[in-house]
């Protein structure tokens, strides 16, 4: 929901609850939009996202899907074109309700629970002032790759957003 909330602030969209979702229309440049973030568990979102591609004839092309993702550390973003569920429920729920998994996801790396955690349970948890931190600079990036999806293309923002940071400023990879 915070990448929903920065890309609606920065695209000058009103969100606003409507059914089970926070949602706001609008415009990027010459691209409709609807930003929609839902208000129930992350997995059962397909339901909710069901109504939505029906209501606006919406095909699975259209979609991009901005996630959290156990696999990636904290702070990481990678884009993908489709795919299996890897074992996010959320994900799962939507591939079974809309039918396929060819959608774009934007994930969010939120990093892996500490030994002997249960995944539900860290995945519920609140973040640290530390860890929020860490993925402030990365919501922004989501947003940014949004955009890029929007505007360029899969393949253009894989290419530009699918690549590891430079810790500390420092440029070497």
């Amino acid at each position: 929901m915070w990448v929903i909330e920065r890309a609606a602030a920065r695209w000058s969209i009103r969100l606003a609850k409507r059914g089970m979702a926070h949602r706001g229309s609008g415009r990027l440049g010459s691209e409709l939009l609807e930003l929609a973030g839902t208000l129930d568990w992350m997995n059962i979102t397909g339901p909710p996202l069901k109504g939505l591609v029906r209501e606006f004839s919406l095909t699975a092309d259209d979609l991009i899907l901005v996630h959290d993702d156990l696999d990636l550390d904290l702070g990481r973003l990678r884009i993908k074109q489709a795919g299996g569920h890897g074992g996010h429920n959320g994900i799962k729920s939507v591939i079974d309700t809309i039918g396929t998994p060819q959608f774009v996801r934007v994930k969010i790396g939120i990093g892996r629970p500490a030994p002997r955690q249960d995944s539900a349970d860290y995945v519920l948890q609140g973040f640290t002032r530390e860890e929020i931190e860490v993925l402030n600079p990365c919501l922004d990036r989501a947003v940014d790759a949004v955009e890029c999806l929007i505007h360029r293309g899969t393949a253009v923002a894989m290419n530009q957003f699918n690549v590891r940071e430079p810790e500390n400023g420092n440029d070497e990879q």
